[in-house]
Formats: C-alpha cells, sequence, structure tokens
C-alpha cells in the first residue's frame, strides 16, 4: 500500500511556487490525500456555467476553487514570514511536530 505523505495540514498558511498563481499566499481548505491535491482559499479560481434547476434557481457563471496539486505549493512559517521546507521532530512527550528548517520554530 502506497502512503500518500503530506507536510501539509488544512487552516495552514501556504505559497504557490509555481503555475498561473506562482507568488499568491492562501489558507488551506482541505487536503485530498487520494489525489495528492489541496484546495486554497483564493487560490486556481475557475468559471462554471450553471443551468438554473431545483437546486439554483438562477443560472449564471459560478465562480469557485479548484485543488492544486501539492507538490506546488510550500508551507509558511509564521515567525520568519517566508515558505520553508519542515522538519518532524518528536518531543519529550512523545508528541509529534513540524518545524521550519530556517529559523527552528515549531510550525501549528
Amino acid at each position: 500500500m502506497i502512503k500518500n505523505k503530506c507536510h501539509i495540514k488544512k487552516d495552514d498558511k501556504i505559497k504557490v511556487i509555481t503555475g498561473k498563481d506562482n507568488g499568491k499566499i492562501g489558507k488551506v481548505l482541505k487536503v485530498i490525500r487520494k489525489d495528492k491535491r489541496i484546495l486554497v482559499e483564493n487560490i486556481n479560481i475557475i468559471k462554471r456555467h450553471t443551468k438554473p434547476g431545483p437546486k439554483s434557481r438562477q443560472g449564471g457563471i459560478v465562480e469557485s476553487e479548484a485543488p492544486i496539486h501539492w507538490s506546488n505549493v510550500m508551507l509558511m512559517c509564521n515567525k520568519c514570514i517566508k515558505p520553508v521546507r519542515i522538519k518532524t521532530q518528536l518531543l519529550d512527550d512523545g508528541k509529534k511536530v513540524r518545524i521550519c528548517r530556517k529559523c527552528n520554530e515549531i510550525i501549528d
């Protein structure tokens, strides 16, 4: 069984490093582990044309976020305010935490 390891969690602050939204910063709304994708607030906006139906009385163009591959984003550190790589470390009480490689600050 292949395990999809992801260092990004819901409500993390991330920066897009490639693609049409390169350089934008957003908050993670959802992590889709099966497809290796994440849904980020106000990033990768798509327009969908909808017809009127029982759920929505009015048709038109609806804008929404589309998932982006998690290899195209980097986690933002709160202390050094930069996109960083992370390392995981076990604390004395057995809790696993993410640590910034630049400033050694715990990210959570």
